[in-house]
């Protein structure tokens, strides 16, 4: 419409009342389309939210009523398992004859584990940039964190046999010797060493480049020598590492069941649970036969089930006639 006022000024300027040109009229043109665009495209708009929304609504009542449905119910896994994990080719090595490595917990990268050492729920040793080796007979607790250093240091993490990180614990680009109890939540950071056969109470805080001496005990933040430890508290580190491994044993067993044996431990359980201790134990020898029907309450054994046992009886009694 602008253009056909450019087009065809000269005509409507004879038209036009005093004081009023042909720019003034091209302007209001220009407003007034503008608006009308403006409102037609609100108008759009709200349509296509409106569509968007009622789609999803309308979505979300298809998958609840697929879900009703289901006789098994199923769990969509996004993320696999991610216990063990390589970086950049490298995958952790860890022995054969380690006690247990929870489902939960994740070993990534350059990673050496012994044997009957133990990485619990949760857990995460991560030598993604460094190193990590640890030893024998070591166990890293729930949710505890073992990671190494680049950027501000080449520093990996070594820690030794015998030693005990407890839950939530962080060991971070520093060594741990042998025969150590890290408590729980305590933090060893870059560059710390603690030596053989010493303690950290839970929650200390081990600054970077800090040495634990052998045979001393450490608490607070940052921590701080307290005391030697008593020859009682230092057999006792071994005895926390032996148990921790025997542990693991137990809960590595447990894991490794399938559904099968799962279902079977759970029909023995309900089974002990109703049997009563003088009737005939389910696992007993059938040692007491009568009248060739098996051993008492052994229904499945009776000639009812098994005929060929009562014609073996008979005949043993006519050949004794």
């Amino acid at each position: 419409l602008a253009c056909i006022l450019s087009v065809s000024s000269d005509r409507l300027c004879r038209w036009l009342p005093r004081g009023a040109s042909i720019d003034r009229l091209q302007a209001s043109v220009v407003a007034v389309c503008g608006k009308r665009s403006s409102k037609m495209t609100s108008i759009g708009a709200r349509v296509v939210l409106a569509a968007s929304s009622a789609a999803r609504k309308i979505g979300q009542a298809l998958d609840n009523a697929g879900a009703s449905m289901e006789v098994a119910k199923y769990t969509e896994k996004l993320v696999p398992s991610t216990r063990f994990v390589a970086v950049d080719g490298v995958a952790p090595m860890v022995s054969e004859s380690a006690a247990f490595v929870a489902p939960s917990a994740s070993i990534v990268g350059n990673v050496s584990m012994g044997k009957n050492s133990s990485v619990w729920y949760g857990a995460v040793v991560r030598g993604d940039v460094n190193k990590v080796e640890i030893g024998e007979n070591t166990c890293i607790g729930d949710r505890a964190v073992v990671h190494v250093a680049k950027i501000q240091g080449d520093l990996p993490t070594f820690i030794g046999s015998n030693v005990t990180v407890g839950p939530a614990a962080i060991i971070h680009a520093s060594t741990l010797q042998d025969s150590i109890i890290v408590g729980p939540s305590a933090q060893v950071l870059d560059g710390a060493v603690v030596e053989s056969n010493s303690i950290l109470a839970p929650g200390a805080v081990v600054t970077p480049g800090t040495k634990v001496s052998s045979g001393e005990l450490w608490a607070g933040s940052p921590a701080k020598k307290v005391r030697g430890l008593t020859p009682e508290e230092i057999e006792s580190i071994a005895d926390s590492a032996t148990s921790k491994a025997e542990l693991a044993t137990l809960h590595a067993i447990e894991c490794a069941k399938d559904f099968q044996q799962l279902a079977k431990d759970e029909e023995e359980y309900e089974d002990n649970l109703v049997r009563d201790p003088d009737y005939i134990q389910k696992d007993s020898p059938d040692n007491t036969d009568v009248l060739g029907m098996g051993a008492p309450g052994r229904i499945f054994d009776s000639t009812l089930t098994n005929p060929e046992e009562g014609l073996k009886l008979k005949k043993q009694q006519e050949s004794k006639e």
